[in-house]
């Protein structure tokens, strides 16, 4: 099928700089020129933004310089003008306290520049967990034609110790390998050895961490090509699918084909399926709903929910499984999941490539079925996602079961509660800490307004004194977000936070606390007299930011059922475009 063309070179939205034939336009195309740039190019060419998270301290983004000339290369050889935007880069590791907290920024810096510039559409350059939902937040409010390009996953490692050779995953085996050597079971000659070769190559986590979980939604939704999220950012496929996404744009831009156009509920219906077959982070629960919010689309935690009753895991990747992100490749990637879940996805929903979901994935096969499972053979029957409810989370929370322990997701015990991350780690120290395998850990202050940012401490580290008895998995609750990368039996998001008064603040060391995942019930047995008495003599914690953004961040800021988006940046609302004089 082939899109009509539905815009003219006059009706370019550049060209409101560029054709201006009074004194505007001759200084707009004056300084273009100053780069170099010819005069027909900017009259005759729409002009295509290349928004570019690149940085020296994101990793996961260090070859995004060189996919930036692919996509230039692409965009020129379809007629179009390009113009490189640098946009802040969220390198997920370095970036403190998290990327989350700077994730509406990079939201609100997308969308400024697409409207303040002369842009026609755009080509998004990210990956790195916060990138994608940030990059395509701005581009759904700005609304013009945009493919996102994602950043593609490392290349795999092997730890070979006694003869046996071991896959070694980016952040999984990051937490494994730590609590080994605290343990003893790893030498200091080891770890140092770990730390040089476990992460070997630019690109995102290699397993089905945040980063694959959410640049994979966006392909599901429609915003990539087909295929796009599963190549490896080394592979020389990724710098052709980076060339393809600068050549479609340029048609997308004549088709007027935009985000407006593409997502609906079916297309966040499919996202969602992609996610659970995936076993996919639960930050996603976040990001969906922040971005469903932004096309209008009112997605809740009740919704993720089903869909991860309706779908079991069958991509066997860390955490959830034992292979990575380039075996899933080498499988048939995305589209070949997707076609073993086709009855479950909205087939006839329009994509960047003009065509629709079914048609895009109509060739699709599984060559490796280890690693895409089968329906009837799945990896995980647990679930990738269940949203917890009950009188410690009034508006919900969410759990991995696939990444959980079993035997613990039916648990009640003793709750252990620390009010911050430095007095926690302390305390993981202490090889007195009371507390044994059914303690219940808890960790408060620690969501969207606590934190801020709502940081990924909600993998809160077992104590020490019981990774030496052997326990690798404890029950443990936080209003934070997890890593998609890590794993074990960590309850996340519940809302509403502490730091607002959420029930959570209200916990002491000792109450007993129930968790049933079957039920989806999160229950702290304390009578309701007594939390009205708690409720009474609780002050909210003293917050120190007086000024800047994060003082912005924790005024308007939604709560994790909600998307964790700014108040003010929901919804469909249009923004005037600017006026040029």
């Amino acid at each position: 099928m082939t899109l009509p063309i539905r815009k003219t070179l006059s009706e370019l939205r550049s060209r409101r700089w560029f054709a201006d034939q009074g004194m505007r336009g001759f200084a707009h195309r004056q300084r273009m020129q100053q780069q170099g740039v010819r005069r027909e190019d900017l009259m005759e060419r729409p002009m295509v933004a290349i928004i570019n998270t690149w940085s020296d301290l994101s990793p996961c983004h260090a070859h995004l310089r060189e996919r930036a000339e692919a996509v230039k290369r692409g965009i020129l050889l379809a007629g179009g003008c390009p113009v490189e935007l640098p946009a802040m880069s969220l390198g997920e590791v370095m970036v403190k306290p998290t990327t989350m907290l700077y994730r509406n920024f990079l939201a609100m810096e997308v969308e400024e520049l697409l409207r303040s510039l002369p842009c026609d559409a755009a080509v998004l350059l990210g990956g790195c967990d916060k990138t994608t939902p940030g990059t395509v937040m701005g581009a759904i409010s700005m609304d013009i034609p945009t493919i996102f390009c994602p950043a593609g996953p490392m290349l795999n490692d092997r730890y070979v110790k006694d003869g046996v050779s071991r896959t070694v995953g980016a952040g999984t085996h990051t937490r494994i390998f730590w609590d080994e050597y605290q343990a003893g079971h790893v030498s200091a000659d080891e770890i140092r050895h770990l730390e040089s070769r476990m992460t070997r190559a630019p690109g995102t986590c290699n397993t089905m961490g945040t980063a694959s979980t959410m640049t994979a939604i966006a392909e599901a939704l429609g915003l990539s090509l087909p295929g796009a999220s599963s190549i490896p950012a080394m592979d020389s496929a990724h710098t052709r699918m980076a060339t393809d996404c600068g050549e479609r744009i340029v048609g997308m831009v004549w088709e007027d084909l935009k985000p407006s156009d593409l997502l609906t509920r079916g297309s966040f219906d499919n996202a969602m399926a992609v996610q659970m077959a995936l076993g996919g982070s639960t930050n996603a629960a976040v990001h969906i709903i922040a971005m469903a919010r932004r096309a209008g689309i009112p997605l809740t935690l009740r919704d993720l929910d089903a869909a991860a009753r309706r779908l079991p895991v069958l991509a066997n990747l860390f955490p959830s499984g034992d292979r990575l992100m380039e075996d899933f490749y080498y499988a048939g990637g995305l589209p070949a999941l997707m076609q073993v879940i086709a009855a479950q996805l909205s087939m006839a929903q329009m994509t960047v490539t003009g065509k629709t979901i079914g048609e895009n994935i109509a060739s699709a096969r599984v060559l490796d079925p280890e690693v895409i499972r089968p329906l009837e053979r799945p990896v995980s029957t647990a679930g990738a996602l269940a949203a917890l409810f009950g009188n410690l989370a009034p508006d919900g929370a969410v759990i991995k079961p696939s990444a959980a322990t079993e035997r613990l997701l039916c648990h009640k015990g003793r709750a252990l509660v620390f009010d911050n991350q430095p007095e926690m780690l302390a305390a993981m120290a202490d090889e007195t800490l009371d507390c044994d395998e059914n303690t219940v850990l808890v960790l408060r202050n620690a969501g969207p307004v606590g934190a801020p940012g709502m940081p990924e401490w909600g993998n809160l580290p077992i104590p020490k004194k019981l990774l030496k008895a052997g326990v690798r998995d404890m029950l443990r609750l936080s209003d934070a977000r997890m890593s998609g990368t890590h794993y074990g039996t960590c309850v996340l998001h519940i809302s509403p936070e502490s730091a607002i008064g959420g029930p959570l603040a209200l916990v002491h060391t000792g109450d007993v606390i129930e968790l049933d995942v079957a039920q989806r019930k999160l229950h702290l047995h304390v009578s309701d007299a007594e939390l009205t008495r708690r409720r009474a003599a609780w002050t909210a914690p003293v917050q120190p930011f007086q000024r800047g953004y994060t003082q912005l961040y924790q005024r308007h800021v939604t709560q994790a059922h909600e998307g964790c988006d700014f108040d003010f940046l929901q919804g469909t609302q249009p923004t005037p475009e600017p006026v040029i004089f």
